[in-house]
Formats: structure tokens, sequence, C-alpha cells
């Protein structure tokens, strides 16, 4: 069977990835429903849509959300997979891998909004992000790749057993069961679950948490950029990255801000500078 390197025509015309800013929020909707599987094309969308939030100066933190209110995302286009390669299933996963990296890379907050069921590889995008809340009731979340006789590929085996811990990674992925939004929260692999009515304006309302000037993004973006990557390095490499970032942030008008309403007794004003 030949590669397959071309989404076909029609799919390489359909917007399959909304993109827009909301005061300060960069919102990434995959747009392909009722299941919001994703294939090569959407893939490439999504990888633009990072780019476009990770360069705009005036979006501070990136949610990730799915088109419709029954799925977040039930992962990879099965028909799609069945239809190429193991050439082209294997650059499928690396570009996947490295759009999901590029989240993790940026100096922004990532919020991931699971508006319905998130499981495969939607949980693998998921799990690239720094926060994940859910929808009540939504739907279920899990990693049944097993199922299908294949890993969790794009991510999943290394973020879940970085979430949960190497045992319980590896019972959860080798049963193939799904769980519920709240025996997800008591695992740790969701951060909160915010009731249905109201969802998603209830999610950007806690985004806009993180932007000017009601927190300084640029130190949240730092944090985030210093654990993301001293969580893989030794403790000593580790420390000099928080310094450097700190020594970042040190530079900063928003620090000179932060110090001085403290000392003034006052509210800050931050503005991302």
């Amino acid at each position: 069977m030949a590669t397959t390197v071309q989404p076909t025509a029609g799919e390489a015309t359909k917007q399959l990835i909304n993109y827009r800013t909301d005061e300060g929020v960069g919102v990434i909707e995959m747009n392909d429903p009722p299941a919001n599987t994703y294939t090569y094309e959407m893939n490439r969308q999504f990888d633009d849509a990072i780019l476009k939030a990770r360069m705009d100066n005036d979006v501070y933190v990136i949610l990730l959300t799915g088109a419709g209110d029954k799925f977040f995302s039930a992962g990879a286009n099965i028909k799609m997979l069945a239809s190429v390669d193991p050439t082209f299933k294997y650059y499928f996963c690396l570009h996947a891998n490295e759009m999901l990296l590029r989240l993790e890379h940026t100096p922004k907050l990532v919020i991931a909004a699971l508006n319905g069921h998130t499981v495969g590889g939607g949980l693998e995008i998921a799990m690239a992000a720094d926060i994940r809340i859910a929808r009540k009731d939504a739907g279920k979340i899990g990693l049944p790749e097993v199922n299908l006789g294949v890993l969790p590929g794009t991510g999943g085996t290394q973020r879940l057993s970085r979430l949960v811990g190497k045992s319980k990674a590896i019972e959860l992925m080798v049963t193939g069961n799904t769980y519920s939004f709240e025996e997800a929260l008591e695992l740790g692999i969701i951060n909160d679950i915010y009731e249905r009515d109201g969802f998603m304006e209830s999610v950007m309302e806690y985004a806009r948490q993180f932007c000017p000037p009601n927190k300084a993004a640029k130190a949240v973006g730092r944090i985030k950029r210093s654990v993301q990557t001293g969580w893989e390095i030794p403790l000593e490499a580790a420390l000099a990255l928080e310094r450097e970032n700190q020594q970042l942030l040190f530079q900063s008008e928003d620090a000179k801000e932060g110090l001085a309403a403290y000392v003034e007794k006052r509210p800050a004003e931050f503005k991302a500078k």
C-alpha cells in the first residue's frame, strides 16, 4: 500500500480547527463533530493555531476544547488510520508528538476544557495542557487503545504515568477501561469539574484570571515553563533553570509593579510587560 501523504481534496478545504481570541485567551476548538476525531490535516491546522496563539502578544492563555457538546475528542480518526500504511502512521504520530510538545514548550498557560467524552488521543491532547477542567456528567475519560491492539501512541504512556504514577498508569492502560470525570479527578488526571450549565463561560472566566491586569502573565508563563522543563532534568539543573526564569522576571515591569503594590498595600495592575 502506498503511503498516504496528503489529505483528500475535501478534507484539505474543510475547516477542522476554529481559532479565536477573547480578552487575552486564545481558544482552539477541534471542529469535526460529533466525535472531533483528528486526522493529519486537523493536526496541521491545530499546529497552526498553536503557533498563532504563541506568537500573539495579546494572547496570555491558550484554551483547548471541542465543538458540540458530546465530545472533547475521541482521538485519532480510525478510518483514516485503517487506510494508510505503517510509515504514514509513524510520521502521523511523530507530528502529533511535536504538536503537543509545542503546547508544553510555550510559556503561556494551557487549559483544556473537557466538554464531553475525552478518550484515546483526545485525552492525550488534554494531558499536554497544564490544567484540565471537565464538564459535569458530560462523558467518559480514558485510554482504551489496548482494545484496538495498539498503545496510546501520541504521548499517552508518558504523560499519564507522570500524572498518576507508573503502576497506576499501566493498570489504567492495560485494562482499557474508561472512567467518569469524578474518578479522573480522584486519580489526578483532571483538576476540577464544573457544572454543565454555563460551562464554557465558567472556564473562560477561570482562564481570564491569568491575564493582565489580574495576574502577571509573564510570571504565569515562566512558572509553567520552569515546571514543565524542570520536571525532566536533575534537580541542580532545574534550580538553575528556575533562577534564569526568575532573573527574566526580575527585569520585567510587572515585577516592579507587583513589589510596589505590595509595599503600598494596593492591588497590582499588571500589563504583561
